[in-house]
């Protein structure tokens, strides 16, 4: 015999819910994962965007060794704009100088002389923002969403242990 049949379709609806919760936070932890162990592309491009870590001191006071960036994927850049490109298979992130017809002038903020010229076909896109300190940030993705799994599947053993006590 059901006592209350509104407050078990809400038992079955929450647990149906956490159980989505549950599964899109593997799912991210798993793609997180894999995609540290296992990106071949030197950039992804998501929606226009992609995220960045900076593995040298070049741009030190600006951006520091071991910072996150998100870069817009464009070629609309000026002066003044932190820039990264591409030259000889690596992505370089440092400060468009000077823009000319053919060619563009990049320096590295710490950095005591300009770079080789490039040109725009070079350019991946422009530095939009700045996350210090990266690793500290993966660190506390991870944890909150460790978290997050731990809380909800409390909640769900909560939630079945008072249906079967009913």
């Amino acid at each position: 015999m059901i006592k209350n049949t509104g407050e078990y379709m809400l038992k079955k609806i929450l647990n149906f819910a956490l159980d989505i919760i549950i599964c899109i936070a593997i799912m991210v932890m798993v793609y997180l994962v894999i995609q540290n162990f296992t990106a071949k592309e030197k950039y992804r491009n998501l929606f226009g965007y992609t995220f960045l870590e900076v593995l040298t001191g070049s741009m030190t006071d600006t951006i520091k060794i071991g910072d996150g960036v998100i870069v817009k994927l464009t070629k609309d850049i000026k002066e003044n704009d932190i820039i990264v490109y591409e030259k000889e298979n690596e992505l370089i992130t440092h400060r468009l100088i000077k823009k000319e017809e053919n060619e563009l002038i990049t320096k590295g903020d710490a950095n005591n002389v300009q770079d080789e010229p490039i040109t725009e076909d070079m350019v991946i896109g422009k530095v939009i923002r700045i996350f210090p300190d990266i690793n500290m940030w993966k660190k506390r993705i991870y944890a909150f969403l460790i978290l997050l799994m731990i809380v909800v599947i409390i909640i769900k053993i909560i939630i079945n242990k008072k249906h079967k006590n009913q």
